[in-house]
């Protein structure tokens, strides 16, 4: 018997490659591509690759290639029908067991996906070409959204006395339209109404970008009837697993690494139409544990933005109680506090999206620091009061899921507090004082130094070593006239030193006449000068320091040829570059 393959699809979009491949391999990321040592064959160099984009890993070394159920088959010795339930229960999602009732479900899944696809289809068409419908589209334009946003979020629109439920009827049962949500009978009237009619509808897709509920929001001031509501939960549609636009969001976590989780439609097509795609919202219920832990699939990052008004906040807080059990240590869960009174679409179309990225960046919270700020601003300062305070920290630290993340976040808080009273360690002011100056030090050269690239600091060794040795090089100049830099900057000192070496004339660094904020740099952080001051006026050691840092750079060189030839190779597959590829790894082997 066949598994479904809606059923397969459904467990491929939900787990990445890298995530089920990183339980047995150990992975390294390289440009779009992960790589890692082969699971296949034994071997110092890793040859193995994986590429989520494409849902596939490929092995160099033994030619073994596939999908999420044949690295399962192959690593773990099972059939397929084993593996797709070994995977399926990674990926939340109950077991397909071939009895009458799963084949009922599919059947009426179908039916389901049928229904909302017309539904959809039919309203959005009718949005973009109805005559009648110009009150929807001037209230859009309203909203500084056009035709771009709509079809990409295939938004429809609703009239007040839509009559689509007679035309459905003729494919469907009454029952089966009743239970996608979209309909329910009037007991008055004995007819059936549509449930969003006089509203902008916006399609809520599972993960695979097939409609299954809706969002609905009224384009008149109505205070009788709700802003927003949203589709009824169904068999097929439960507002605590599902998020707004997570089947288009989760396409970016190759190349973006956090996601942000907002209260509305509306802030998700304003910041996508400002060129923020990293975004979903969740469906009018507060964030669940299975949001989180579908969010933690393709993201490391998640940065909680609602509303900045008081009910934003709030939200927000629970948010943060709720998730924060779920933290592990390679994951963030973040959260970003907009001005009063803005939310991320009015906001974004405020100030536009570098803004708001930089006003991310400045601005944006731990969870922890976000709880611990929260209590103590609540908290007064007596011994009763700082003794609920920390109670209150000690049970939120206790629901963390993690043991380490738990020992962590438990120590901040009680760090955090301890420095609330001060005068505990008035007898060591002296010795505190001057650790927290030697700290702030240490805090600022690595924040500094986290912004220089690897292979950065190879080209300030090799600077470094030319200008302090400019009277060896330019009677040697051949020893580094062909050494090949990256980094632009560098890349013009280094050119500018060489042609004085060649020029032939007295040098010395002044002379050179370098900008002196990069010469600082340089001096600063090039890792050869501690060797360098031990050894000065040494030439075989100069030249020994050469040989390292130029085998280095080609090796940094080698390295990116490589892997712009394995992007190539997932893309074409063929045999010249495979060839290619295997000549530059045979000569990584030599180096």
């Amino acid at each position: 018997m066949k598994y479904p393959k809606e059923y397969l699809d459904e467990i491929k979009n939900r787990l990445k490659v890298s995530t089920i491949v990183s339980k047995t391999v150990s992975l390294k990321k390289r440009g779009k591509e992960f790589v890692g040592l082969s699971p296949f064959k034994n071997e110092k160099t890793p040859s193995f690759t994986v590429n989520d984009e494409k849902g596939f890993y490929h092995c160099f070394a033994t030619s073994e290639h596939g999908n999420i159920f044949d690295f399962v088959m192959k690593t773990q010795n099972l059939k397929f029908g084993e593996a797709v339930k070994h995977l399926a229960q990674l990926a939340g999602l109950q077991p397909y067991m071939f009895s009458k009732q799963d084949e009922e479900r599919e059947k009426k899944w179908n039916e389901y996906k049928s229904i909302f696809s017309h539904y959809v289809e039919f309203y959005h068409n009718e949005l973009l070409k109805n005559e009648n419908y110009s009150i929807a589209r001037d209230y859009l334009k309203n909203r500084s959204l056009g035709k771009d946003e709509v079809k990409k979020f295939k938004i429809g629109f609703i009239e007040k006395n839509p009559n689509f439920f007679e035309k459905l009827k003729k494919d469907y049962s009454e029952q089966t339209l009743v239970e996608t949500g979209l309909f329910y009978l009037d007991e008055k009237k004995k007819i059936y109404l549509e449930r969003f009619r006089g509203r902008l509808i916006f399609p809520i897709n599972n993960i695979s970008g097939q409609p299954i509920a809706l969002g609905g929001r009224i384009i008149e001031n109505l205070d009788y009837l709700a802003k927003y509501i949203n589709s009824p939960e169904t068999n097929f549609f439960k507002k605590g697993s599902n998020l707004y636009n997570l089947d288009l969001a989760r396409k970016l976590s190759n190349k973006i690494d956090h996601i942000y989780l907002v209260e509305g439609y509306m802030d998700v097509v304003g910041l996508s139409k400002n060129g923020i795609d990293n975004v979903v919202a969740n469906l009018g219920t507060s964030l669940t544990d299975k949001q989180i832990l579908t969010l933690n699939q393709f993201f490391d990052d998640i940065i909680i933005c609602f509303d900045g008004d008081e009910s934003g906040y709030k939200a927000a807080l629970r948010a943060a109680e709720n998730s924060i059990k779920e933290l592990r240590p390679e994951k963030q869960i973040s959260f970003l506090f907009l001005p009063d009174k803005e939310d991320p679409d009015s906001y974004v179309n405020k100030n536009g999206k570098d803004y708001f990225i930089d006003f991310t960046k400045q601005t944006k919270l731990s969870i922890h620091q976000f709880i611990f700020s929260h209590y103590k601003k609540q908290t007064k300062n007596n011994p009763s009061s700082m003794a609920i305070f920390e109670k209150k920290l000690r049970l939120i630290a206790n629901t963390i899921k993690d043991d380490f993340i738990k020992k962590y976040v438990l120590e901040y808080f009680l760090e955090k507090i301890a420095e609330l009273t001060p005068h505990s360690n008035k007898n060591n002011k002296r010795l505190y004082s001057k650790k927290t100056k030697s700290l702030e030090s240490t805090k600022k050269y690595f924040k500094e130094s986290q912004f220089i690239t690897g292979v950065e600091l190879k080209e300030f060794s090799l600077i470094y070593l030319l200008l302090n040795n400019l009277s060896f090089f330019q009677a040697n100049i051949h020893l580094v006239e062909n050494i090949k830099l990256f980094s632009e900057i560098n890349k013009q000192i280094f050119n500018s030193i060489l042609g004085k070496l060649k020029s032939g004339e007295q040098m010395s660094i002044e002379g050179l006449k370098l900008d002196k904020q990069l010469l600082d740099k340089i001096n600063k952080f090039a890792p050869i000068k501690h060797i360098l001051k031990n050894n000065a006026d040494n030439d075989n050691q100069v030249i020994e320091l050469l040989d390292d840092i130029s085998k280095d750079l080609f090796n940094y060189d080698l390295e990116f040829r490589i892997q712009e030839l394995e992007s190539r190779f997932s893309e074409d597959m063929s045999e010249t570059t495979f060839n290619e590829l295997k000549l530059l790894k045979n000569e990584r082997k030599i180096n």
